[in-house]
């Protein structure tokens, strides 16, 4: 091992606060990523299956029969 102890390992000559700080930093950004993807996937599921319902409420909506009043064109003069 390159180190004489373990309070050595951790002050690196001098340099330990920095390397300790960037993974430190790196670990709360990928805890951070992880939770951001988590929830985005769970939203755009919520929101897939939202999309799937109102269309199978869209297709029970057309599948009922059509109005019976009819509409005609009128056309009218402007003598």
């Amino acid at each position: 091992m390159a180190f004489d102890s373990f309070s050595a390992f951790i002050a690196m000559e001098g340099h330990g606060p920095y390397v300790w700080a960037c993974y430190a930093v790196f670990f709360v950004l990928m805890l951070l990523m992880m939770i951001g993807s988590v929830r985005s996937r769970k939203a755009i599921v919520e929101s897939c299956r939202r999309g799937y319902e109102f269309q199978a409420d869209k297709s029970k909506v057309a599948a009922s029969p059509p109005p019976s009043a009819s509409f005609a064109r009128v056309n009218v003069s402007q003598d």
